[in-house]
């Protein structure tokens, strides 16, 4: 098990869903409910993972969602 940064494992569908539901995790948070810490932080996590293209919990069970052509 390598966590190697420079190689995304994120595909662009992936990244675009990670945004958008950790932008409303955020904003739900915002808004005030009962799990607002909770609900932050996996907003946070959620695109973080999305801005950087690289998902730690995708590495431990080998996948990627990124299916671009290596150069």
């Amino acid at each position: 098990m390598n966590f190697d940064y420079s190689k995304h494992n994120v595909g662009n569908i992936d990244r675009m869903i990670r945004l958008i539901v950790g932008g409303l995790l955020i904003l739900v948070a915002f808004l005030g409910s009962s799990w607002v810490a909770l609900a932050a932080l996996i907003g946070a996590v959620l695109i973080g993972t999305a801005y950087f293209r690289f998902c730690p919990s995708y590495t431990l069970f080998d996948f990627s969602s990124n299916k671009e052509v290596p150069l």
